[in-house]
């Protein structure tokens, strides 16, 4: 039996599971990959053992960063990509590397460090969650904290006051957004139609259906958020809405897999439909794994040519003829 795998992560608003695009990529990847983890919603990161958030713990292993703990996922078998080739696997790297670089920052701008959207929506949110008096100092940290990322990353030489930096990182993310709203195109995920085998009744099909990755994971993190917090200066919101496919790609991944409406409620009797959807996840990826092993079994065992059989010839009439023998 599978240690249970417990995730602490910050909790949710405005119809999302979480308002942490880490923790968001980690919740994603673990519904798309059928992985039964327990969310704990904390409120104050130093509570989480390793004094950040998401962090994954299982017995006594525990770890944090999204990378890692999808990595330990796979590990124990719940994975997302086991039907994607070589070429897509460094598509989808490239991918979160242009996420973290073009788009992260920006999403950190508009949090963080935008004032407006900061003391109106960002501390208030977060400081009504802390327990008090850390609700007075950890909003001030992180804001601090997102700040001195962008500078350290995007505060080099041409760009030398925050006033062109900013510039310079909303350019950079509405042109990701617009390459994502390419690469999407009107497929329902980031590598469209999948065809997956299936084991069913002692042979072998193949069915398409449409499964999400870990691209879509990150890219669903990264953009959820943007999507559907609601601030005073929305100028990335508004960009991301005229690109309804990425818009649609957000509502269809809440809806399907975390089992919200628009509105941000999960319907009602969606709890049981959720639970066997996760243990149909899960089955489809172990017989994926069984049926990858039969195969490999099949390439290393000998082949021989096929044997000709002897073909036996009933002899018509005559006296010594089995057919005469069993007439009466």
């Amino acid at each position: 039996m599978a240690a249970p795998m417990e995730l602490s992560c910050w909790g949710g608003d405005w119809g999302l599971p979480s308002l942490h695009p880490e923790s968001l990529t980690v919740m994603a990847y673990a519904k798309f990959s059928g992985a039964p983890l327990t969310v704990n919603t904390i409120h104050n990161s130093w509570r989480a053992p390793k004094g950040e958030v998401p962090v994954l713990i299982s017995e006594d292993i525990v770890i944090s960063q999204p990378a890692k703990i999808l990595n330990f996922l796979r590990r124990q078998k719940y994975n997302a990509d086991y039907e994607l080739s070589a070429k897509q696997g460094a598509d989808t790297l490239a991918y979160i590397a242009l996420l973290e670089e073009k788009l992260l920052p920006a999403l950190l701008h508009t949090f963080w460090v935008e004032a407006e959207n900061y003391c109106s929506v960002t501390k208030p949110w977060f400081a009504s969650r802390i327990a008090f008096p850390l609700s007075l100092y950890l909003p001030g940290k992180m804001s601090r904290e997102a700040l001195n990322r962008i500078l350290l990353t995007r505060g080099g030489p041409p760009l030398y006051s925050l006033t062109e930096v900013e510039a310079q990182i909303y350019r950079d993310a509405k042109e990701c957004l617009n390459l994502l709203s390419k690469r999407l195109g009107t497929s329902q995920f980031f590598f469209g139609d999948t065809t997956l085998k299936v084991l069913h009744s002692s042979f072998m099909s193949h069915t398409l259906l449409f499964r999400p990755t870990t691209l879509d994971a990150f890219v669903f993190g990264f953009l959820a958020p943007i999507y559907k917090v609601c601030f005073p200066r929305v100028q990335l919101q508004e960009h991301l809405k005229q690109l309804p496919n990425l818009c649609r790609f957000c509502d269809d991944i809440l809806t399907c897999y975390f089992r919200l409406t628009l509105s941000g409620h999960s319907p009602a009797g969606q709890d049981t439909a959720d639970a066997n959807l996760q243990k149909l996840t899960q089955l489809v990826n172990k017989e994926s794994n069984l049926i990858e092993k039969m195969d490999d079994n099949l390439r290393k065992s000998p082949q021989h040519p096929p044997r000709k059989l002897t073909t036996l010839k009933l002899a018509v009439g005559g006296e010594g003829s089995p057919l005469n023998r069993l007439s009466p």
